[in-house]
């Protein structure tokens, strides 16, 4: 079981508290960014070209059964779904097969309002709470 974090969106506070949950647990953990979201850790980065989705495709690759991901792109936890150990949104909510199918509508309702010329809402402020709410379903997913 690793920790796979999809790391071009990813709050720093969330990749902190990976890294931490990561160490107190002797996982490991690594980053994917692209070369324009480069950054240091003790953990393994790995920098892959720029390209729509070229993090995405990275992480396919190297995904393996019973790792976890932590990631915003509903698109990305749909294809490892089916292996990982759990999938964990930044904001501090588990997906899953409960959750997948309404999550990808309201991404697809999102693009189409876009694509119009319409906007949408963008996230709102991260808070404390959301951060200890992540770290305790990261923490369950790695217990159970």
């Amino acid at each position: 079981m690793r920790i796979i974090i999809d790391g071009d969106a990813c709050p720093q506070n969330v990749k902190k508290i990976c890294e931490k949950v990561a160490k107190k647990y002797g996982l490991d953990l690594k980053i994917v960014v692209d070369m324009d979201h480069f950054l240091v850790s003790d953990f393994e980065v790995i920098v892959v070209e720029k390209g729509r989705d070229a993090t995405d495709f990275k992480i396919v690759q190297i995904f393996q059964r019973y790792d976890i991901l932590i990631t915003q792109d509903y698109g990305l936890a749909s294809i490892v779904l089916p292996k990982a150990k759990g999938v964990v949104h930044t904001a501090g909510f588990e997906i899953d097969a409960n959750n997948i199918d309404t999550l990808l509508q309201s991404r697809y309702i999102g693009q189409r309002v876009r694509k119009t010329g319409g906007r949408t809402k963008g996230p709102a402020k991260r808070t404390r709470e959301q951060d200890e709410k992540f770290e305790k379903i990261l923490i369950k997913i790695i217990t159970s």
